[in-house]
């Protein structure tokens, strides 16, 4: 049981290596704009998702554009979305993300690009009629239960590195709203001092000349 396990194990991940993805994470400053190329086939399923994690109010704007320059998909100010689309003719895809909106906050932006189907386990599957061994079974389970993990780890990171870098942002101004205070009172302690010492000096002043 224990050598099945292995083999399934060793089955799916070089399956997950053939899997044709592109995931990364980028910094778009103010004012630009980034824009990738994937080549697919006619007939091929892909699917964009994207996601800001830092910058601003955590928005960007999307466009998606077929090789003939007609606009798939276009959003603006989005902070994260999904969209899947059967390419209609071969060619490069071009999808771009823009900062251009904003003139002073920078982003940082994760997206993962998934074109095709995952490959079978085992090649036979597809044209066979008779039912699945248990091994095969095995290893068609703890395929699905890779993919289940790898995109539960992937929304994790992202929702603690978002969660991270709001909590940073809260403790600066926290810090910096705290030595603000500070500085008033300490202004007005001594503002209220002068004040005070003022007031005895011009009385002091009075009584001598009047003397």
């Amino acid at each position: 049981m224990r050598s099945t396990g292995l083999f399934c194990l060793v089955v799916n991940i070089y399956c997950l290596h053939l899997i044709r993805a592109t995931e990364l994470t980028f910094e778009l400053p103010d004012n630009e704009k980034q824009c990738f190329y994937e080549e697919i086939d006619k007939g091929v399923k892909f699917t964009l998702d994207f996601q800001v994690i830092t910058g601003g109010h955590f928005d960007v704007d999307c466009i998606l554009t077929d090789p003939n320059e007609h606009v798939l998909y276009q959003e603006k100010k989005k902070q994260y979305d999904s969209f899947t689309h059967t390419a209609d003719i071969k060619g490069v895809y071009k999808f771009c993300f823009s900062n251009e909106f904003s003139t002073f906050s920078h982003k940082t932006v994760y997206f993962d690009f998934q074109a095709g189907d995952d490959p079978p386990i085992v090649p036979e599957m597809l044209n066979r009629v008779t039912a699945l061994t248990q091994m095969e079974s095995a290893c068609v389970t703890i395929h699905e239960a890779l993919k289940t993990i790898s995109d539960s780890q992937t929304h994790y990171r992202l929702r603690e590195a978002q969660d991270r870098i709001r909590a940073e942002e809260i403790h600066d101004r926290v810090t910096y709203w705290s030595i603000g205070e500070t500085i008033i009172l300490f202004v007005v302690s001594i503002s209220q001092v002068v004040m005070l010492r003022s007031f005895f000096t011009d009385k002091k002043a009075s009584l001598g000349v009047s003397t």
